[in-house]
Order: C-alpha cells, then structure tokens, then sequence
C-alpha cells in the first residue's frame, strides 16, 4: 500500500510539475509580456500627452514666431531673392567696413515646400570687422543660416584675416505659405 501510495503521489507531482511548466509556457511568460509591452505603451502615451501639453501651451508664442521667421523668408523669386541677399552683403561689408573678395550663389531645389539660395562669400580685414560683420549677418532678421565658416590669417602677425563663408537662405515657396 506504501508503494502504491508513492507512485501516486510521484504521478500526481509530475502532472503538477509539468502543469505548472505549462501554464508558466501558455499563461504566466505571455501575460507578463503583455503587461510589460502595455506599461511602456502606457509610458509613451503619458509622454506624447505631455509634450502635446506642453506644445499646446507653447503655442501663442510658436506661432508668432513662425510667422516672424516666415515674414523674413527672401522672396519667391530667384533674381529678387539673390538680389536681396546681396544688397544685404554690401550692406554689411559697408558697415563694418570688410571687403567683398568674392560671392558665388547656387540654388538648391530639393523640396515642394521650400528651397534655399546657397550663397559663397569670401571676405577680409581684421579680427573686429569680421566680428562686426558676421554679428551684422546673424542680427539680421533675413532668414539666412551660417552653414560654415573658415577664418585664415593673411599675414605673419595674423592682422589681416581672410574668411570664407557660406550661408544658406530660405525661400518658401507658394505651398509652404498659407
């Protein structure tokens, strides 16, 4: 009767052992994974609702921005949009007294809504007008970006400075404006 009630009670704990692996393979790993995948599905909600939030809030001062910068764009207009930037850049070299060496522009359509005039100036005079220059071209409120910008010294002191320079302006074209 001893054994008898040894191979039971070994049969009733291998079913329950492999129950046990089954439901951990079927119910409890899936579960847990179900739970874990919700919770940071939950997470990236709470946070898109918080930057909507947040840019919700933000958006008086978003727009007005906007359209400050979209009021500044060159106009849709090649010829008008180069010469504006280069009554620009005279403008600047005059007051800060740099002379012009060289302006090359290019054009870069790589977009429906918008396109940019690339523009190449090379420039020299000393450390202060370049700096009077370059904070003339970034105070601007044209919607130009300094792409790069290489600075050479011209003589042994480093007194007459050479710069290479290449900015970027926007030009929104008419289905980019409202």
């Amino acid at each position: 009767m001893k054994l008898k009630n040894r191979q039971q009670l070994l049969t009733i704990a291998a079913i329950a052992l492999v129950g046990f692996f089954a439901a951990d393979k079927l119910i409890f790993t899936p579960v847990g994974a179900a739970w874990t995948n919700r919770s940071k599905r939950i997470a990236d909600l709470r946070k898109k609702v918080d930057d909507g939030t947040r840019l919700a809030n933000r958006e008086k001062s978003l727009r007005s921005r906007w359209d400050f910068m979209r009021t500044n764009t060159l106009p849709n207009n090649e010829s008008a949009a180069e010469q504006q930037v280069l009554q620009a850049v005279d403008r600047w070299a005059r007051d800060s007294s740099v002379t012009i060496t060289s302006v090359g522009q290019q054009w870069k359509h790589d977009n429906d809504d918008y396109m940019t005039l690339l523009c190449r100036i090379e420039a020299t005079s000393n450390l202060d007008r370049l700096r009077h220059f370059l904070y003339a071209l970034e105070k601007d409120p044209m919607a130009l970006k300094i792409e790069s910008l290489d600075i050479s010294s011209r003589d042994t002191e480093g007194q007459q400075l050479s710069v290479g320079l290449q900015i970027s302006g926007l030009v929104l074209t008419a289905s980019a404006k409202p």
